[in-house]
């Protein structure tokens, strides 16, 4: 018989993983960021709601190592560098940014009868900022924008100032409020910064420097340094948090944000600690208080306005001061706005020292709750802008080999996919093979009759490419997931491109089906998606359709120097539907890349237009090549997703869905590892470009 409230620690321990399994794919449907999911997991299954669960010592512990671990990661992932180079304006804009909420927010607490250092506490709480949407930013190309550097480089900061105020309120709650208690706190806090800040660096210096290369030996140092960091604090008068955060910025130069000891450092924080701190914030909400007492209304409806406003008016000033936009303004609201890592650390503080009441703590969350909707929306929907707005530049083609991969899976269409890897090769790169893949779906120690009926098919590719005189280089892959072992053999053999076939079958909710959406949305490669009905070589037409944006992607040029070749090689003709666009802008691009077959260029004024005049008039020789993009990169439209399954179910089904190279990286800092979805807009957004 189980006890309610759970005190089990196997069965607590197996509904906090199952709740950190769920919560995040039903915050992807949603189209909410995934930090929301565990808090209000907590405030459902806590003691002020179903009462699952005790915040006891299990859930505090483990909440704990969440808080040092979000706070250190906050100081590992920021900026210095960005910091220091665009010091003047960080400096003006971090101090504008945190003074401003943080002067509402005292005047609010005071208001409400708060104590002054309360109120203080509360306005340091309003004062930081996590910077939740700037995977987004990354996403959009626009990560070097002035204002979005100014942005990401007034947060260190900020999230430094409120974490100070955080440190000298509760070690003034814990202590008689004396000249002699000041004097003695603010030595420890100079002695304790140094002795981290200083000593922390050269230690790092020389372990490094001499210790094997030896993961889990490196990410234990970095273990005993977080948590020493937070013992010292203890010991210096100050909570814990203080010294994840010092920690963090010593070893800032030293985990590399993208290198292997950074990944597993967010990978246990983010697939444990982190989730059970989100978790532990939402339990001691208590809904009850809001149904109650209508005070807490106004007091959550003053907190909110006032980290709103306050947030907003920084970007405005700024955007004055150094002539920015006012879209280069509202996407550093965007990015300002979310509250997170800091908020919820001081919150949970100043809950647990004495100062902030339960009203306070549940506006609190509803207060980030709703700046964590607000703030990615606004950097999506105005750094899409933003991105639109900067002047496109040509991206010059990687250097390197190009190599073709084609994944088989239907003997039928193995010719027409060699063929078509065929005509869009460089014609520079000859000499380099296409690489024909078989994926078997089975275990590595069961897959041998598999793997030889695989080699069998790559036997036919092999056969055929020679009679066409294509080099070849045919590999196997043995993988329970299609989709990975695939990109196995993309990071394995170097590949650039890949050609794959659609049969036109799909779930509900995927585009193409669950192994072709995963395997796009996890590349950056070229992509091709093909669907042919007619043989490639009696093509007479090729109809290009470019959704507005699509230039300003990194692989545009190289994609257009493609299709013309393609478009060349079949002595067709090429017709080019630009949605929403500038025709000359097209006519430039067209003039600048050989070959040049005959080619029309119109103006399509919204997508309803293809529906309407285009796709009725598709002939047996045509193939339609879609322009599409990722989604959540610039470019995408809700109607990339629409127009493949429309011409699946037309004569003669041929056509080609390109998606052109992305930057190789999206900076995810700021998210915690928490996912943001990566599109937030809804579809009406999108009328604007129509």
């Amino acid at each position: 018989m189980i006890n309610i409230p759970i005190d089990e620690p196997v069965i607590i321990f197996a509904l906090a993983m199952a709740i950190f399994f769920i919560t995040p794919l039903l915050m992807k449907k949603l189209r909410v960021p995934g930090i929301i999911g565990p808090i209000l997991a907590g405030v459902i299954i806590g003691p002020h709601g179903l009462h699952l669960l005790e915040r006891d010592q299990t859930i505090v512990l483990l909440g704990t190592i969440g808080l040092l671990f979000i706070i250190f990661i906050a100081g590992l992932e920021l900026d210095i560098d960005g910091f220091k180079k665009y010091r003047r304006r960080s400096i003006l804009f971090g101090s504008l940014s945190f003074s401003l909420p943080f002067i509402l927010g005292t005047v609010v607490g005071v208001m409400f009868g708060y104590s002054i250092t309360a109120s203080i506490l509360l306005g340091s709480i309003l004062g930081s900022h996590t910077l939740l949407a700037y995977p987004i930013a990354s996403r959009l190309g626009i990560s070097k924008n002035k204002a979005v550097t100014t942005a990401v480089g007034g947060t260190l900061l900020t999230d430094t100032l409120a974490l100070l105020v955080l440190a000298v309120i509760t070690g003034a709650a814990a202590g008689e409020l004396s000249l002699v208690f000041w004097i003695k706190m603010i030595i420890s806090l100079i002695v304790f910064v140094f002795l981290i800040l200083w000593g922390t660096p050269r230690l790092s210096r020389w372990f490094f420097r001499n210790a094997e290369n030896e993961g889990v030996t490196n990410f234990t140092y970095v273990m005993v340094i977080l948590f020493a960091s937070g013992f010292f604090a203890m010991v210096a008068g100050m909570h814990p948090i203080i010294g994840a955060f010092l920690a963090g910025l010593a070893l800032n130069r030293f985990v590399f944000d993208n290198g292997t000891l950074m990944n597993r450092i967010r990978f246990l924080g983010n697939a444990l600690f982190i989730p059970f701190f989100l978790l532990s914030v939402g339990m001691l909400m208590d809904l009850s208080v809001l149904f109650n007492n209508p005070k807490a209304w106004i007091i959550t409806s003053a907190i909110v306005l006032s980290v709103f406003i306050g947030k907003a008016a920084a970007p405005v000033i700024i955007s004055k001061v150094y002539k920015y936009s006012r879209t280069e303004r509202n996407v550093v609201v965007g990015l300002t706005i979310p509250q997170a890592a800091a908020t919820l650390a001081s919150t949970l503080v100043g809950f647990e020292v004495g100062l902030l009441d339960q009203a306070t703590v549940n506006a609190v969350i509803i207060m980030i709750l709703l700046t964590c909707i607000a703030g990615p929306y606004f950097v999506e929907k105005y750094g899409r802008k933003l991105a639109l707005q900067e002047e496109q530049q040509p991206t010059e083609k990687k250097e390197g080999p190009e190599r073709i991969l084609i994944p088989l899976a239907n003997p039928q269409t193995m010719e027409s996919l060699i063929d078509l890897a065929n005509l869009i090769k460089d014609p520079n790169s000859d000499e380099q093979p296409v690489y024909p893949l078989t994926v078997v779906q089975k275990d590595i120690r069961t897959a041998q009759d598999e793997v030889a009926n695989a080699e069998k098919m790559l036997g036919h590719a092999v056969m055929y490419a020679s009679g066409a005189e294509i080099p070849v280089r045919p590999i196997t892959r043995v993988d329970r997931n299609v989709s990975n072992g695939i990109l196995r053999a993309v990071a394995e053999e170097r590949i650039n491109t890949v050609v794959m076939e659609w049969n036109a079958e799909r779930k509900a909710n995927d585009l193409f089906g669950g192994i072709i959406d995963r395997f796009v949305d996890q590349t950056t490669q070229t992509v091709l998606v093909t669907k042919l009905g007619h043989p490639i070589h009696t093509t007479r037409r090729i109809i290009m359709i470019i959704p507005y944006g699509e230039d300003h992607k990194p692989g545009f040029f190289e994609a257009l120097e493609r299709i013309k070749m393609l478009t060349g090689r079949l002595s067709a003709s090429l017709l080019v539907l630009v949605i929403n666009d500038s025709v000359e802008t097209y006519e430039k691009y067209m003039k600048k890349i050989k070959p040049n077959p005959p080619t029309e260029i119109r103006k399509i004024d919204s997508w309803s237009s293809i529906r309407e005049n285009y796709e009725s008039l598709l002939q047996q020789d045509d193939i339609v090549v879609i322009m599409s993009a990722r989604k959540g990169t610039i470019a995408w439209h809700p109607e990339l997703e629409e127009l493949p399954k429309r011409l699946a179910k037309l004569k003669p089904e041929s056509f080609i869905v390109y998606y052109p190279a992305e930057e190789e990286e999206v900076d995810i800092r700021g998210s915690r590892g928490i996912e943001v979805p990566k599109e937030m807009l809804r579809k009406k957004d999108y009328e604007e470009y129509d």
